[in-house]
């Protein structure tokens, strides 16, 4: 990748902030998208769900990331929390693509978050990017995600969707979750653990970014999940494994209702995503693996 300027809103997220260190790493110029008054030239105000975009500050980016989003994970999905998840994921893309269309010299590739969530709960079914969106508050939020893209594509931008899968990263999302549980001894399978988890490590998660990026050809929905999915009982095992900790207590499905809400729909449901597209675009996964992934977080 030749060194470019980029920007990328939600840089200070899990993956947001893990792709701005290696980019800058790399010597690229990085520009942050703020929910403030911009601090610098390396800065761009915007305000998501005001749809507001400062786009002057993203004047010659080649590149533009948008990441950002609140965690679904972070809380009980009430009523203002779903309102909140979509807002901050749709009116922002929306606002970044219009922003990105209206430029004199627009980027060369738009890249805009989603997730495997838009697939729904698919059993054993083994599903790629040409797989149907699902039924549920999920698939229809990934759905008016990519679509709130549209003024980017219609603009000629090479558009890019991330559909990622879970991170395996100690920092944050799931697995900032589980890892305290198993070195703690307290850790298990969810349920009966014969659902699918579709899993990616960080590390690969941020240079398939890079590789998306870098890919003059390549647009539309990615799966960014490793080649093999497995069941949380594997998983399980694997976190055991690799963490030298027991894994006895599996956590029954009512209580993880009672505890998650309607967001253990999607903890219990199954997702057997494989990254098709991924794979023949020539992408090669560094941590495949479930236990050199677990390692390397």
């Amino acid at each position: 990748m030749e060194r470019t300027r980029i920007a990328v809103a939600g840089a200070s997220g899990l993956i947001g902030s893990a792709l701005v260190r290696s980019l800058t790493a790399d010597g690229h110029e990085v520009v942050r998208l703020v929910r403030r008054a911009a601090a610098g030239p390396d800065e761009v105000c915007w305000d998501p769900e005001g749809q507001y975009v400062d786009a002057a500050g993203l004047a010659g980016c080649t590149a533009v990331v948008d990441l950002a989003g609140a965690g679904i994970g972070d809380r009980r999905w009430t009523a203002a929390y779903k309102r909140r998840l979509r807002d901050s994921r749709v009116l922002g893309t929306a606002a970044l693509a219009e922003a990105v269309a209206a430029l004199p010299e627009p980027p060369r590739v738009f890249v805009s978050g989603s997730a495997i969530g838009i697939y729904g709960d698919t059993g054993d079914r083994v599903v790629d990017e040409q797989a149907p969106p699902g039924d549920g508050f999920l698939p229809s939020l990934c759905v008016e995600w990519e679509e709130a893209a549209a003024p980017a594509q219609e603009a000629g931008v090479r558009t890019v969707f991330v559909r990622t899968g879970l991170v395996v990263a100690r920092g944050g999302g799931a697995w900032g979750r589980l890892f305290p549980l198993f070195r703690a001894g307290l850790g298990g399978r969810l349920g009966d653990g014969r659902q699918y988890w579709s899993y990616i490590a960080l590390h690969d998660e941020v240079a398939a970014i890079r590789h998306l990026i870098d890919g003059e050809n390549l647009s539309g929905p990615f799966n960014l999940t490793a080649p093999e999915p497995l069941t949380n009982r594997e998983i399980t095992a694997a976190m055991a494994r690799v963490l030298h900790r027991p894994a006895p207590f599996p956590v029954p499905a009512p209580v993880l209702r009672a505890v998650l809400g309607e967001l253990a729909g999607d903890v219990l449901g199954s997702q057997r995503v494989v990254p098709k597209r991924l794979l023949e675009s020539g992408f090669r996964f560094a941590l495949a693996g479930i236990d050199e992934a677990i390692r390397a977080a």
